[in-house]
């Protein structure tokens, strides 16, 4: 075995801090490359591509574990389309048409308030029991989260003239938040293969958007640009992220490694800042520091138990 290859397997695949740390910068790069899209390439076709991209990577690399597993997949074959449907390709539809109408800065924050979504959708589906400084913490994430979309102007909610990107993106962390929800009681089939057919069904689902930007004349190919911003989320945010996520939680188990999601907002505002140039304002930091806290809190007690 080479030198890199045991560096690999040996340092960086069993420290489950640093593959948790890479994972969150390239999950904070996947709102910079929904920014460097436009132009290059339409938010379907994104969508289409990407999943099409991964599909092809994870089942190559899983064929003989799918077919060994395949007739518990295909028992909850139903399930796991829905799961597709609303956490790979609704997801991330919403969130590429919202990329073409906010900022990075934006998308990261509201994105960091994803496990708080999770939380009140636990509470409300299975009776999750609350205590008081968890839902000290909501309010403060969700307070945060309004404060970005009313761009840091209360009169902007007041009168509910909300950036339509804004909610958009809000609409698609609830996607999401639904998706993370339905994993308490996914087919108990390895990662890996679980992760490529619903990467499989997320290609199939993302077609219809492609023949409704065909319909409505907004369908756009990629440009040479547009093809590096694809395989940048294909092969990083999409596969190698998930995959460094997995380990990183088979390592450390799922309440420590959801900590690190909190970095998402964190590395997707500081490389819209870099990269592209986005401004940042106070009411930024004011509800970066509101939705990290609240996030805090609300997992404070958890972690405690």
């Amino acid at each position: 075995m080479s030198f890199a290859a045991t560096l690999f397997r040996g340092y960086i695949f069993g420290n489950a801090a640093l593959l948790l740390i890479l994972t969150t910068l390239m999950w904070g790069g996947n709102t910079v490359a929904g920014r460097l899209a436009i132009d290059e390439v339409s938010p379907m076709a994104v969508v289409a591509l990407r999943w099409f991209i991964v599909s092809v990577v994870m089942v190559s690399v899983t064929l003989p574990r799918l077919k060994a597993e395949w007739p518990l997949i295909k028992a909850h074959l139903g399930r796991l389309s829905l799961m597709a449907l609303f956490g790979f390709t609704g997801f991330n539809s919403l969130f590429y048409v919202a990329a073409h109408r906010t900022t990075a800065v934006n998308l990261g924050i509201i994105q960091g308030a994803m496990p708080v979504l999770v939380l009140i959708g636990a509470v409300l589906a299975f009776g999750v029991r609350v205590r008081p400084l968890q839902v000290v913490g909501i309010l403060i994430t969700l307070a945060g989260v309004a404060m970005v979309a009313a761009q840091g102007d209360p009169d902007v909610l007041l009168h509910l003239s909300i950036n339509p990107g804004d909610g958009i993106m809000l609409i698609a962390c609830l996607f999401y938040a639904g998706y993370t929800l339905s994993l308490r009681n996914r087919p108990q089939v390895s990662g890996l293969v679980f992760f490529a057919v619903l990467s499989v069904v997320a290609a199939l689902t993302s077609i219809p958007g492609l023949f409704y930007e065909h319909a409505v004349d907004t369908l756009q190919w990629p440009t040479f640009q547009g093809w590096l911003v694809v395989l940048y989320i294909a092969l990083f945010p999409s596969s190698l992220a998930q995959i460094f996520f997995m380990r990183g939680v088979e390592l450390i188990g799922p309440a420590r490694a959801g900590v690190f999601i909190n970095l998402v907002p964190i590395f997707a505002a500081g490389l819209g800042i870099l990269i592209l140039g986005e401004p940042f304002h106070a009411y930024h930091a004011i509800a970066l520091v509101m939705v990290l806290g609240g996030i805090w809190l609300s997992e404070r007690k958890t972690e405690k138990k």
